[in-house]
This record gives structure tokens, C-alpha cells and sequence, in this order.
């Protein structure tokens, strides 16, 4: 009713306007109207590419003019295997600024070479770092906002170490930086499920399993805790054209068992070992920031001690979210990634 009032009163106002004023506005709207829309949920892209890397080739999407000055945002999606598909309800951000996903190399719509190995160097994670910077150079961008997810998180404060220069910030969204610190976490939180889900997950991960139908349900329970909860929104319509058009190959199994392991609080592969803490004292925290779900597999206290040790960093919480906050409360935490990004592109404007 609010909105059938708006536009009655609206049409009201036209009719009454004098001819030249009608004219001008008619003119004003037709201009309007050949302006591309702004990128909503789900949205094709406006422009899609693939681009050449070590190993392969990785697609990437634009939207929004590289060339109107606003400072870029690139969207770098976890896994490791994951899709860009992360990010499907953020592609709004496009209105203020261009922003750029991509697919990782073997997962989604980019190559898919056979052997894990080959394409990742042994699952390095400069491997990746390098990957963002051909698409920063080939792009033409000289400076970006680089916002990552999960594992890509990692990649994202890597890449603001190495190539300061050229990050205007650096988004650490569902914070992943360590492998420790993660299987630490997450073990943490197999504690706050009820027994028997406990008890059936410690089992899971021994030498004599139970069945495989225990082991599924016990993981779902834990996704439904911490990583897509129940009630997070349907898929909609748009949603499941867009991952049907634009899916590819889909989440990389082989890849994330490859560079991870079998479970989300079992690491046995490449990145075992993996800890960038250190790097968070190297890094300019002023451009730093913290972003996790209120239910998020990222631990609250162990976010707040990476904040702690980076000096300057801020840090949010995204009401009622888990690991999946960024398609579970999009409206949330677009408001929260705009407001970031418009205050530091604010802050580096000369000042008269």
C-alpha cells in the first residue's frame, strides 16, 4: 500500500507539472534508462572472461566500470575448491564500485587439470597469491579492495603482505589464517554439540569408524551448528538459475581432500601445517578487517585474538550467521562491507 500511494502521488505530481518540466523528466528518464542496471543477487554478470594463469586458466566476472575512478573490490571464495557461488547475494556492491569473482583454478568454471599437484604447486598458497595478482595486471587495476572468505581469507592476507601497494584493504571474512588454530576451534565446538552427535564425530575420525550413515549425520549436525543452519533462506528461483548457468563443474572434492583433508576439523593434507599469524603484526592493520558469523566455525575468541595482533584492525560480527553468513545474512553484511570500504576509499581522498 505504501508503494501504490508513492506512485499515485508521483503520477499526480507529473500530471500537474508544466509541459517543459514533463519533458525534462521524460528526457531524464529516458537517459536513465539506458544506464545498465545496477547488479542484483544472483545477476549474470556484465562482463565474464578467462584468464591465463600458472597451471591454467581461471574465470573471472566484472561488474561495474574498471575505468570510473571508484577503487575495485575482488572476492576470493573458500574451499580450497569451493565456487564463487559464496558471493551470489553480494554482487549488489557493484552500484558504488566495480567488484570482480573468480573461480579458483580446478573448481567452477575454470580449468580443471587432473592432478591436484600439478596445478597447485603442491598446494602452496603463493600459488594462489600469484593467481589474484595476474588477474589484478591483466585487469589493469592498481589498486583493490581484496576480500576473502574461509580459506580464501588466507589468500587475502597473504596477498596484503606481499603486495601492500596495491590493497586498499584486506577483508578476512569466516577467518581462516591457521591451520592450528582452526582444528584448535573447531574441536572446541564438537564440545558444544550433544553427546551423542560428540561422540558419533570422535568416532568418525578414529581407525574403526561407524557407518557411513552415522558419519553423514553426525558431520550435518555440525554444518547445521556452524556452517548453514537451518534457518538460513531458501535457495529462490534466480539463485538456482544462476548456479546452473554459471556452476561449471562445481565445488572440487579431489582438491579440497588434496589441500585440506577429510572433514572441516581434520586436516591431513597440504595444509597441515599452514600459519600465517606472524604475518598479522607485518601487516598495515588500519586496512584490516575481521568479519565473522555469530555461530561461525571461525571461533569468536580465537577471531579476537588475531585482532589483538594486529594493531588498528576492526572487527565485526554478523548477527545470527555461521560460516555461511555471507548467504545467509546478505542484507547484514553487505551493509557492513560497504560502510568499511567507503570509509578507507574516503580516508585516501586528497584532501583541499
Amino acid at each position: 500500500m505504501k508503494h501504490l500511494i508513492f506512485s499515485l502521488m508521483a503520477l499526480l505530481a507529473f500530471s500537474a507539472a508544466p509541459a517543459a518540466t514533463r519533458q525534462e523528466t521524460s528526457a531524464a528518464q529516458t537517459a536513465a534508462s539506458t544506464i545498465p542496471p545496477s547488479p542484483a543477487a544472483w545477476s549474470k554478470p556484465q562482463r565474464e572472461m578467462m584468464i591465463p594463469v600458472e597451471g591454467g586458466r581461471v574465470w573471472v566476472r566484472i561488474d561495474g566500470d574498471l575505468a570510473s575512478g571508484a577503487v575495485p573490490a575482488i572476492m576470493i571464495h573458500g574451499g580450497p575448491g569451493g565456487t564463487h557461488m559464496t558471493f551470489g547475494k553480494l554482487f549488489g556492491l557493484a552500484d558504488e564500485r566495480p567488484v570482480i569473482a573468480y573461480d579458483q583454478l580446478g573448481s567452477g568454471l575454470s580449468d580443471r587439470p587432473d592432478d591436484p599437484a600439478d596445478f597447485t604447486n603442491g598446494g602452496d598458497v603463493d600459488r594462489f597469491v600469484r593467481t589474484l595478482e595476474t588477474i589484478r595486471e591483466t585487469l589493469g587495476i592498481e589498486r583493490w579492495h581484496v576480500i576473502g572468505h574461509s580459506w580464501g581469507s588466507a589468500i587475502a592476507l597473504r596477498y596484503a603482505a606481499e603486495y601492500p601497494d596495491h590493497t586498499a584493504s584486506a577483508v578476512l571474512m569466516g577467518t581462516f589464517i591457521s591451520t592450528p588454530h582452526w582444528i584448535m576451534g573447531t574441536n572446541l565446538l564438537i564440545r558444544d554439540l550433544p553427546d551423542a552427535v560428540q561422540a558419533d564425530l570422535i568416532a568418525c575420525e578414529s581407525d574403526s569408524p561407524p557407518d557411513d550413515a552415522t558419519c553423514t549425520a553426525a558431520n550435518r549436525a555440525f554444518y547445521a551448528a556452524y556452517n548453514g543452519r537451518p534457518d538460513r533462506p531458501a535457495p529462490t528461483a534466480a539463485e538456482e538459475a544462476y548456479r546452473a548457468a554459471y556452476g561449471g563443474q562445481g565445488f572440487n572434492a579431489d582438491l579440497y581432500n588434496y589441500m585440506w583433508g577429510p572433514s572441516e576439523f581434520s586436516a591431513t593434507g597440504t595444509l597441515l601445517t599452514y600459519n600465517d599469524v606472524p604475518l598479522l603484526s607485518e601487516v598495515d592493520g588500519k586496512r584490516i578487517l575481521f568479519l565473522i558469523g555469530q555461530y561461525d566455525e571461525a571461533r569468536l575468541d580465537t577471531v579476537q585474538n588475531f585482532v589483538k595482533l594486529t594493531p588498528g584492525a576492526e572487527f565485526g560480527v554478523v548477527p545470527g550467521g555461521s560460516h555461511a553468513f555471507p548467504s545467509e545474512r546478505p542484507i547484514e553484511t553487505e551493509a557492513m562491507l560497504r560502510a568499511w570500504m567507503e570509509r578507507l576509499d574516503r580516508a585516501e581522498e586528497p584532501t583541499s
